[in-house]
């Protein structure tokens, strides 16, 4: 049986969290921001103001037991 990702709302998180949600997100491998390079604090940041806007959204996938960031 597949079991459907669950939207996970950025205000049930702690800001503890929040924060280690994005920052694992952001440090991932290939995670690619443009041609300029960003600092850690840059990219944390700006995932932040897209979860904030609704502009991305955070996943809980049930089957791997992990948090994904995508795009609305």
């Amino acid at each position: 049986m597949t079991t459907d990702p669950i939207p996970i709302p950025i205000t049930s998180l702690s800001e503890d969290v929040l924060l280690g949600i994005i920052k694992e997100y952001v440090l991932r491998e290939g995670t690619d921001y443009g041609r300029r390079e960003y600092s850690l604090e840059e990219k944390t940041a700006s995932v932040r103001y897209q979860l904030e806007r609704q502009e991305a959204e955070i996943i809980f996938d049930p089957e791997t037991e992990t948090c994904n960031i995508v795009k609305r």
